[in-house]
């Protein structure tokens, strides 16, 4: 079944709140979805009409089973476009984005398949976010904040969890994205900092609340 650009927007937004697993309060839609609550209580019926959610006034509401389903080939058609921005079309990680989020509700599934087979079947999407395979399975890693990288241990980074567009310059102006081998040279106690090494480039220091958004993964 096909949904609207609203439905599924809507339906991801519950998602990305933990809606597959608890339920999500109107005002947090609202907030998130930049949209008067009264707009969401519409939706939101029509959602549950359709059985894509399971909503009761005032008790907030989460996704069914078929609506997680919906959830995760949206997220997957989202993260593939986003690989695909990145790796083919070169743009840079903080505008693959906003141009996924319009491709993501092109819907064929035929398209997402060859799409899928063409880029190599991705695992993880240029900022590290595993992606959906058609069974709605996702691989994972065991990651860690870069300030918990012991000392002189070598690792990838795998991740990040500030994906802001300040971040992401910060991060493509050290040269450092995702698959980056990286160890950490020395930690400072005074401000946190640490002093990093990445393959061909000299020594450089990066603050604590910049490396606590990186996810790395060791063996």
């Amino acid at each position: 079944m096909n949904y609207s650009v609203s439905e599924e927007n809507y339906i991801k937004a519950i998602y990305n709140l933990n809606g597959n697993k608890q339920p999500v309060s109107t005002n947090a839609l609202a907030e998130t979805l930049d949209t008067k609550p009264a707009s969401i209580t519409d939706m939101l019926k029509k959602l549950k009409a359709k059985k894509l959610i399971v909503y009761q006034p005032y008790q907030g509401c989460r996704l069914s089973a078929e609506g997680v389903k919906v959830a995760l080939n949206i997220v997957r058609r989202h993260r593939l476009w986003e690989y695909f921005l990145a790796e083919k079309l070169k743009f840079e990680w903080n505008e693959v984005h906003a141009v996924a989020e319009e491709l993501e509700h092109v819907s064929s599934p035929k398209l997402i398949e060859r799409l899928d087979e063409y880029l190599g079947f991705p695992r993880f999407d240029p900022h590290g976010d595993p992606i959906p395979d058609h069974e709605g399975k996702m691989q994972t890693l065991k990651q860690v904040k870069l300030t918990q990288l012991p000392l002189h241990t070598p690792a990838k980074v795998s991740g990040l969890t500030d994906q802001s567009t300040d971040m992401l310059e910060l991060l493509r102006h050290r040269k450092i994205s995702i698959g980056t081998a990286v160890e950490i040279n020395r930690k400072f106690g005074f401000d946190h900092s640490v002093e990093i090494k990445i393959q061909d480039n000299p020594l450089f220091i990066i603050s604590e609340q910049a490396a606590q958004h990186i996810l790395v993964h060791h063996e």
